[in-house]
């Protein structure tokens, strides 16, 4: 995958997303780490825990919590991550640097958002989005994930843009 070349106007958001966004017109990277950008890329469920990292926490610290939850793993199956006891991921995620720092809401939450993607898609997020859905569908499935409430559901439709996963500039 790679970066969009149309860009989308986001106008309507404010914060850390938009200053990622901002970078990206400027420096031509969003989160100042070429390989999380990759990794976010790369791996469609990468993008949707680090549009779930963001919060209370800098954006770009949020969008590479996914990489090193990998790295700390050894790997980010959801199949795999769903199996893992929730006391060993709390371990993990509070590992410095932390993988967020909520460490354990959101092991909590990563843990139950990775048996969701296994129980309901597959174990792939991208399976969310990549069934031809206009985004008013995948926002409504994005709501119904934990700690995705309308705000964040919203600005997944970014994230899913400019790390390549869906073109919404149409």
């Amino acid at each position: 995958m790679a970066y969009p070349t149309t860009l989308l106007d986001y106008g309507e958001l404010s914060g850390g997303l938009v200053r990622m966004m901002e970078r990206f017109r400027t420096e031509g990277n969003l989160t100042k780490d070429p390989d999380a950008d990759r990794f976010l890329m790369e791996d469609a469920n990468a993008a949707l825990l680090g549009m779930l990292y963001d919060q209370r926490v800098l954006a770009e610290y949020a969008f590479t919590g996914p990489i090193r939850l990998k790295e700390r793993l050894g790997h980010l199956d959801m199949k795999r991550l769903s199996e893992t006891s929730l006391d060993d991921l709390r371990v993990l995620f509070a590992v410095k640097p932390a993988v967020h720092r909520f460490t354990n809401v959101m092991a909590d939450r990563t843990h139950q958002i990775a048996s969701i993607l296994v129980e309901e898609y597959d174990g792939d997020a991208a399976n969310m989005w990549n069934d031809g859905s206009d985004f008013s569908v995948i926002q409504k499935r994005l709501i119904a994930l934990p700690g995705f409430g309308k705000m964040k559901a919203n600005k997944m439709k970014y994230v899913l843009h400019y790390f390549g996963h869906r073109d919404f500039s149409e």
